[in-house]
Formats: structure tokens, sequence, C-alpha cells
């Protein structure tokens, strides 16, 4: 696969300092977008595989229920730990149970809330360590040189997002539809736009988009339909003309807040070969 030029320093500092702690740790929350699992799977977690890991998959409220619903089961049935969870909200008591019957008897349960940038972390670590939490100093015998927070009966290790320096293009412009990836060095708002019109279209999900602004069903090219989008929204330039970056951000930014509605770019795979990490 070919290498993406975004690979920021604070991202390779980050798998350095993970890499680090783990024998410090109890456990990994690796978080995931409901609505893309699979693409947004740690690059971290790919060659540890020393410590227990969950996947949370977070901003469920923004996936369709029921395709979240199969990810949990799908996971699960290969073996592995997984929760969905809308983080703006309360966590789910069964899931903060079970952190609490992971707890040694003599001390609090170490964590790490590890995933790629924009799925959520920190509103799972805030939800995980509560308002009242304070940084925590320096620990003996705990890795230093990274955040920790204490909640109730936790010590929570922030770390920031990693992206996969060796994921092709391909998955870097799908991660920016989702607002996982910075897209303007992946590709113009309209390109990006434009490309997720077309898979869109391909999944038979655009009726959905027309329905809610109120656009044509017609057949169009990704182009057109991006214009009527632009046209709906108000984004002209001078003269009529649609400013078609303007539009492409626009959509982008409707899609990846839920104001299209509920949506699932990825859905389970039929097959119950054991999932790996990513």
């Amino acid at each position: 696969m070919g290498r993406t030029v975004w690979y920021p320093g604070h991202m390779a500092r980050g798998r350095r300092q993970l890499e680090a702690l783990l024998g410090s740790l109890d456990l990994l929350l690796e978080v995931r977008a409901a609505r893309a699992p699979r693409l947004t799977a740690s690059p971290l977690l790919e060659e540890q595989g020393r410590l227990e890991t969950w996947i949370v998959l977070t901003k469920a409220d923004l996936a369709e229920e029921e395709v979240t619903r199969r990810w949990v089961d799908h996971f699960r049935r290969s073996g592995r730990t997984a929760w969905a969870v809308d983080a703006r909200k309360p966590l789910p008591v069964p899931f903060r149970k079970a952190l609490q019957q992971r707890r040694p008897d003599f001390r609090e349960l170490r964590l790490a809330v590890v995933g790629v940038p924009n799925v959520g972390k920190s509103l799972l670590l805030n939800r995980l360590i509560g308002k009242k939490s304070a940084l925590v100093g320096g620990i003996p015998g705990v890795t230093r040189g990274v955040s920790w927070f204490r909640g109730e009966g936790l010590l929570v290790v922030d770390s920031p997002g990693v992206l996969d320096p060796k994921s092709d293009a391909g998955a870097h412009r799908r991660l920016a539809w989702l607002n996982a990836t910075k897209g303007q060095v992946i590709g113009t708002p309209q390109d990006l736009a434009m490309d997720c019109i077309a898979h869109l279209e391909e999944q038979g999900e655009w009726g959905r988009i027309a329905s809610v602004w109120n656009l044509s069903r017609e057949s169009q090219s990704p182009e057109e339909r991006l214009e009527g989008v632009g046209r709906r929204l108000g984004r002209l330039l001078p003269g009529g003309v649609v400013d078609l970056d303007g539009a492409g951000r626009a959509f982008l930014e409707a899609l990846g807040t839920g104001k299209l509605g509920r949506w699932s770019l990825e859905v389970p795979p039929a097959s119950r070969e054991k999932e790996g990490s990513s």
C-alpha cells in the first residue's frame, strides 16, 4: 500500500508512549466510530497482543442502530469484548459494572483510551473519570510522561489519536467523511464530498439524503448532486455559480454530525471468521 504524507510527530510519540505504557496497564479501551468500526481500528494495536483490549463503538447515536447491534454481535462472536455507547450520555450500567469487575482487589483499574482522531476518545475519557477528577501526579511504578486521570476506581491514561502511516489514501479519504482525519491534506472539500456522494449512490443510500434536503432523485453525476446541495443550502458565488468547495464542506459537516440522519458506512461481514484488531 502507498504511504500517506500526513503522519504528525505527536502520533509517532503517541505510539512510543503507548508501547512503553503496556506494562503498567490492566486494560485497553480501543475507541472506534460506530459508523465505521473496521476503518477506524487503531493501528497502535496491530502488533500488540499482550494486553486485553475492549472495543468501544462511540457516537452510536449517529450510526444505524441495527447495524451497530450486528457489529457488537460480530465482535463478541469473534471472541472480542465490545460495547456501543453514546458518550454524550451516562455510560451503560453493564459497561460500568464490567469495568469494576476487572479491577484488582488492591488498587484502581489502570486503563488507556486509544483510537484514531475524532472518534470520541475525549468524551469517553470524561465519562470514565467524571467532572470532579483531577490530573494525577507521579505514581510509583507507573510510567510517567503521559496524562493520568483518576476516576471512581479507575486510573486512566489519555493518548493522542494515531493514524496508520501505512494505510492507503483511499482509507484516509473515507475517514475524512467521518471527520476523523484532516480532509484538507487528503483532498479538496469538493473532491471528498463527490467521493462520498458516489459511495452513497453505490450503496443505494442517496435517496435518504435527497429526502432530507428535497433534492433530485434522478440519475445525476456526483458533481451535479453536489451542485444541487449547494443551491439548496445557498452556497453560491457571484453570478449564481455554486461554490462547490463550500457545498462540499457543508455536505460533509451535515453528514458527519448527524444532521442527515443516522448512517453507517460499514456493515459487519457475514462470515464468522475471527476478527482481528483491524
